[in-house]
């Protein structure tokens, strides 16, 4: 699959996030068309799905200035206080929202707030983690079901259309021990000194060679889905 999206969200086989990342950029091109129009990426960041949607009218980035993580080099076009997106009601035709509820405190404000500057009919898409460990710490508040988001989006003036997951139960213990194993036990050897060049020059190969050997096998392995990397929504404003 070509796309323009940069290696960090579109990692190799070598990534210890080769999962989470692969399998989430495959959902969000599966459902791109879903939004047109003047669109906005809420919590945008680096933007870096933003090469997926050439065909909207505009592509607006709004995100929040917190010390858990560094916009450094980002591509924010406004920044909000938290509470109040600054733009007028029914301003956007779609809004991408990636990978950002779980970093929002009080998303029963913001939902409303998401509603007011879209317009009805207009669609959002909507990612955030099941099962992934605490990051942009302290600023990582919440893990949600579908059926929270269900609940949540219902009660703030959306209609559900998709609700759909990326990864399976073994995909998700596999992608969770491979960031274990790349962050956490081959980061401890890297204090013993005569081990470090090793370390560091084992890490893609041997996570090539766990992937890998985990895509062979998983064909063989019961399938169960109550287990998963990301919650895939897509709502529309009624």
């Amino acid at each position: 699959m070509q796309t323009k999206v940069t290696k960090q969200f579109n990692p190799p086989l070598t990534s210890a996030y080769y999962f989470i990342r692969k399998l989430l950029l495959h959902k969000i091109i599966e459902y791109k068309n879903h939004l047109q129009g003047n669109l906005l990426d809420f919590g945008c960041g680096s933007k870096p799905y933003k090469s997926l949607f050439n065909h909207v009218s505009s592509y607006t980035g709004v995100d929040y200035e917190n010390t858990g993580h560094s916009h450094i080099n980002e591509q924010i076009d406004v920044f909000y206080d938290g509470k109040n997106i600054p733009f007028k009601d029914n301003e956007f035709d779609s809004i991408l929202c990636s990978e950002v509820f779980e970093h929002v405190f009080n998303l029963e404000e913001i939902l409303p707030d998401l509603n007011r500057v879209l317009k009805p009919g207009g669609k959002i898409l909507i990612t955030c983690p099941f099962v992934w460990n605490e990051h942009e710490v302290p600023y990582d508040y919440a893990r949600y079901t579908q059926f929270a988001l269900k609940h949540l989006l219902e009660k703030n003036g959306f209609k559900i259309i998709v609700l759909d997951k990326s990864g399976d139960f073994a995909t998700t213990l596999h992608q969770m021990k491979m960031v274990y194993i790349s962050e956490h036990f081959l980061q401890s050897i890297f204090i013993i000194g005569k081990l470090k060049f090793i370390t560091s020059n084992i890490r893609s190969p041997l996570m090539f060679l766990c992937n890998g050997l985990f895509l062979l096998l998983h064909k063989l392995m019961p399938k169960r889905n109550d287990l998963y990397l990301n919650n895939i929504v897509i709502a529309e404003k009624k």
